[in-house]
């Protein structure tokens, strides 16, 4: 393979967003020892190591992650400009790349996705599902879902979801041994299962609300887990209380697997959004896929 840097650059950028030469290679149609030769080469040309490799892994340097998150939305942009440049008049074609939240991700691919795939059956759509809350330009993401208050200022969004709220759930037979809480501090004296941020690593506490009053509880216990789907599940198994979007809990409330506890203590929140950068250059297909999701969501972006 010829070396460029420019053509280096894109190999490179590649690996840095899948972290993984293997992958990226098998991405890209090429093999691993090519695309580390390229990278390397583009190392020595720059006078500085862009990757930390081991046999395991692969890391961005300092370096690399300056280069990696100045360069991915020029490149990427030139990539897509490139791409509508070739396609047939009026065609559009290209890439999308989502980072979704597991319990939002059912949202998206059941209203957004299919309309626009229906409609641009040439766009490749990749949604990434992942809890934690990630910088999606950096990163290489053209947009994300997450709830309003972890939305950043500069960001334009719009509405996927009505308002819900986090409920406190406990099973029958959990309730009969520990009995049901009545007041916020009561969960201080429960079992209660926990829910470790993918993010910080911390404890999530649980926050709940009564008109202008609100508590932010630092509750403990034996089980922890960062997927809601099996704090669900433990929590139906009766092994303690949990901390839950209303929506998930749904059917095990239905059925009475669940119990609704400390409801006047519920907290509400705005629901989720889809949320991209506030800029004016962006690739026919994800401003195609914009539209889309402006016309089959129920409330207008803001």
């Amino acid at each position: 393979m010829a070396f460029t840097p420019l053509n280096a650059l894109n190999l490179f950028l590649v690996v840095a967003r899948c972290r993984s030469f293997a992958a990226a290679a098998q991405e890209l149609g090429i093999s691993s020892s090519a695309l580390s030769q390229s990278v390397r080469q583009l190392e020595q040309r720059l006078g500085v190591v862009l990757l930390s490799r081991t046999t395991r892994s692969v890391a961005l340097t300092e370096a690399g992650r300056r280069l990696f998150e100045q360069a991915g939305p020029g490149v990427n942009q030139a990539l897509e400009a490139l791409k509508a440049t070739s396609s047939r008049k009026g065609e559009v074609t290209g890439r999308i790349r989502l980072t979704v939240p597991e319990i939002a991700a059912q949202y998206l691919v059941t209203t957004v996705v299919p309309a626009f795939a229906r409609r641009f059956p040439e766009v490749e759509v990749e949604v990434q599902v992942e809890n934690r809350l990630i910088d999606i330009v950096s990163e290489g993401f053209d947009a994300g879902v997450r709830l309003e208050e972890f939305l950043d200022r500069d960001m334009v969004h719009i509405r996927l979801t009505e308002a819900f709220r986090f409920i406190v759930v406990g099973a029958p037979s959990y309730l009969e041994r520990k009995g049901t809480p009545k007041k916020p501090k009561d969960l201080l004296t429960h079992d209660c299962i926990c829910y470790r941020s993918t993010t910080t690593g911390t404890l999530y506490p649980w926050e709940l609300e009564q008109g202008k009053k609100t508590w932010r509880i630092p509750t403990r216990g034996a089980l922890t887990s960062n997927n809601d789907r099996a704090i669900l599940g433990m929590a139906e198994s009766g092994l303690g209380l949990a901390y839950v979007f209303e929506p998930l809990a749904a059917p095990q409330l239905k059925r009475g697997s669940l119990r609704l506890v400390l409801e006047p203590f519920a907290a509400s929140v705005p629901g989720f959004f889809l949320y991209f950068p506030s800029r004016t250059q962006v690739s026919p297909a994800f401003r195609a896929f914009v539209d889309t999701a402006r016309e089959v969501m129920p409330q207008r972006s803001r």
